[in-house]
């Protein structure tokens, strides 16, 4: 059986995770923090996590693993079967996650944290963010998932990218993207209603509780 390693409030990981939940691929929940140990060195050479344990070995990287739990050929596809949508699917996950996610990351020391940012370090990255906004919103179907009327990966890094990047927006800027990106919030709330979605929530809750 597959293991992932990580823990429920990584967003990467949970990125994983749903795709395993919404392919119906059996899985085994390994906690395990990030680490520079050499034993967890020896799993994610630069220790991080997700990382996913197979019966060959050990894989990392969010985007890596997903397409190696596609390979499997197990449960429904979660990309297109047309070779240019499937392309067009992959550009609004790299789309999401240089453009939009990573200027964020540069912001979540002072949102979740309690690190203040400085100045410049908000400027940069309010600029990044807004183009990357408006790249998505330029890509992005909304019909009513990001790539069309199927539900994809895309959805997936859509929704735990993007909602942390909201947060960082409202609480960096006073900057509310529920008001200026039109159905951003829509496809975070359908993305949110599914089975697996509401499995990673609870766990999430369970996590920060504890």
């Amino acid at each position: 059986m597959l293991k992932l390693l990580g823990f429920p409030l990584s967003n990467y990981y949970n990125m994983v995770k749903m795709a395993l939940l919404e392919k119906g691929i059996e899985f085994e929940e390994v906690l395990v923090k990030v680490s520079q140990e050499d034993d967890f060195l020896a799993m994610s050479p630069m220790g991080k996590v997700p990382c996913l344990q197979t019966e060959q070995g050990y894989l990392t990287e969010t985007s890596v693993i997903i397409d190696y739990l596609e390979d499997l050929n197990i449960g429904p596809s979660l990309y297109p079967a047309d070779p240019y949508e499937k392309a067009k699917t992959k550009e609004l996950i790299k789309y999401i996650e240089l453009y939009v996610e990573l200027s964020a990351r540069q912001l979540f020391g002072e949102v979740f944290f309690g690190k203040p940012a400085t100045d410049l370090m908000k400027e940069t990255a309010k600029a990044q963010l807004e183009k990357g906004f408006s790249a998505v919103a330029r890509i992005a179907k909304y019909g009513p998932y990001i790539a069309g009327s199927e539900f994809t990966y895309a959805d997936i890094v859509f929704h735990y990218s993007m909602g942390l990047a909201t947060l960082v927006t409202k609480k960096a800027f006073d900057w509310d993207t529920f008001n200026t990106e039109s159905g951003l919030k829509d496809l975070l709330d359908l993305v949110g209603s599914r089975d697996s979605a509401k499995r990673i929530k609870a766990d999430q809750d369970a996590a920060r509780a504890a």
